[in-house]
């Protein structure tokens, strides 16, 4: 594993996305004990994001939880959060853990809408552990072009 951080990695989003809001964090990818897991869990929840001709439409793998364990909002200036918050398995004084890989703790990911976006109309659903948010666009209008007689 390489210590110097690859801007074009598998990461989706990276410092040259301008509607990416993440932050780099140059210990993804590390394992820590468990209690600086839980913060790294934030960047954990992975989202994909593409266009269509009607919407944006983000993915986001939540597996293992329920509807009231994520909260999708818009902000003001045109910023969809999403976050939520996987709990920590109950430890029970008899158990004896042989691994620990799945990540609990707190996630939240911003992003930048484009301005065409219709902010009012913003749906989600989930199922399956993907949570999917659909933002409507404003259709685009084409400028009328009125031609001009050229007298003379």
């Amino acid at each position: 594993m390489s210590l110097i951080p690859s801007f074009f990695g598998n990461r989706r989003s990276n410092v040259f996305d301008p509607f990416s809001l993440d932050i780099w964090d140059p210990f993804e990818g590390f394992n820590f004990p468990s209690a600086a897991s839980e913060t790294t869990a934030v960047a954990n929840a992975r989202i994909d994001w593409k266009e269509t001709p009607e919407a944006h439409v983000f993915k986001v793998d939540v597996p293992g939880l329920k509807k009231e364990e994520v909260k999708v909002e818009v902000e003001d200036g045109g910023i969809l959060q999403i976050s939520g918050e996987r709990s920590k398995e109950q430890e029970e004084k008899n158990d004896k853990w042989h691994r620990v890989e799945r990540s609990s703790g707190k996630f939240l990911r911003r992003f930048r809408l484009p301005e065409n976006a219709k902010l009012e109309q913003v749906k989600a659903a989930m199922e399956n552990g993907v949570l999917t948010v659909t933002v409507p666009k404003e259709e685009v209008k084409k400028p009328e072009v009125k031609a001009i007689d050229i007298s003379g």
